[in-house]
């Protein structure tokens, strides 16, 4: 009888510990490979960089938790994650990444994630037609969509289209939050288009670090030039910057731009060689610290027009 008693009470303790929850409400097998929700309930959600992670906040709201890859500064062209990421990567419900190639390193990590929990990229429901060419690179698209702010709120759409899958009874929740933040970027865009009329044609004439801002020039009217290709993986060559001095030299041009993620080496040698201004730094493949004044997307985007136009304006 005691030894019945005993195997009765080791098999309820072997029950409860195979069908019972986690703290967080989450089964074992919901932890280890579909995600599991955060202490509070909420969507567990991880993006790859702060721009991503700002919309995905501001559709989720009081819905979501939502992680951030990559801080202020970090370049995601080169960025590996981490051991500490790859918690990260297990834990979330949702990932939302750029895709277009911007995450170069992680493409086999976001293949295998995919298996297990929705993985999703934020550009893939952008027209092919409104995407720029990757130059030399066949079926390669240029992956900085977010300095068009049109195009930008394409990416906001397939974040609440991917919320409402993930969690239907609150559909409508992420609809109106989407629909908000929307007529909001319909506001950044005006502005951009307002500030950039400032500038005569001839003055629009963009050179950067790297080859980031041509969704900017053709949303904006803005030449663009970068100094680097459009991955920070290449390095500036020796053409490349002879390039840049001659075209600044014969434009006259006033002022050039380095950027917050990428060195200044060779832009630093193109201001001087070229005999320009070296203009405040744009915050291009990352968001500036929390606290600045480009701490959100919309904050990024209104730091970056303001400083280009107040740069290249005559004196």
């Amino acid at each position: 009888m005691k030894q019945t008693k005993h195997l009765a009470i080791v098999a309820g303790l072997l029950f409860a510990a195979g069908c019972g929850t986690s703290p967080d409400n989450t089964t074992a097998s919901e932890s280890t490979s579909g995600g599991q929700k955060s202490a509070a309930g909420r969507l567990n959600v991880l993006a790859t960089t702060g721009m991503i992670a700002d919309a995905a906040r501001i559709v989720g709201g009081d819905l979501v938790d939502v992680n951030a890859l990559m801080g202020p500064g970090v370049d995601p062209h080169l960025y590996q994650p981490t051991a500490r990421d790859q918690g990260k990567l297990n834990a979330a419900q949702v990932i939302f990444y750029n895709g277009l190639h911007l995450e170069g390193k992680m493409s086999d990590i976001f293949e295998s994630r995919a298996k297990q929990k929705r993985v999703v990229a934020i550009s893939r429901d952008i027209p092919e037609d409104r995407l720029l060419s990757w130059h030399d690179s066949q079926g390669m698209y240029d992956p900085h969509i977010w300095f068009d702010v049109k195009l930008w709120q394409s990416a906001v759409r397939t974040i609440a289209s991917e919320y409402s899958a993930a969690d239907p009874p609150h559909a409508a929740e992420y609809d109106r939050r989407a629909t908000d933040y929307l007529a909001e970027l319909d506001g950044l865009d005006k502005y951009c288009r307002q500030r950039a009329a400032e500038l005569h044609e001839d003055q629009r004439v963009l050179i950067t670090s790297h080859d980031a801002f041509h969704y900017f020039g053709r949303a904006y009217g803005f030449e663009v030039v970068g100094i680097q290709g459009i991955s920070t993986d290449t390095e500036a060559g020796l053409k490349a910057i002879t390039d840049a001095v001659d075209l600044i030299r014969s434009r006259k041009i006033r002022a050039i731009f380095p950027e917050t993620s990428v060195p200044r080496a060779a832009i630093e040698r193109v201001a001087k060689d070229g005999q320009c201004h070296l203009a405040p730094e744009l915050y291009s493949d990352a968001l500036g610290a929390p606290e600045s004044s480009a701490g959100n997307y919309a904050g990024m985007i209104r730091t970056n027009i303001d400083t280009v136009v107040n740069a290249l304006h005559e004196p």
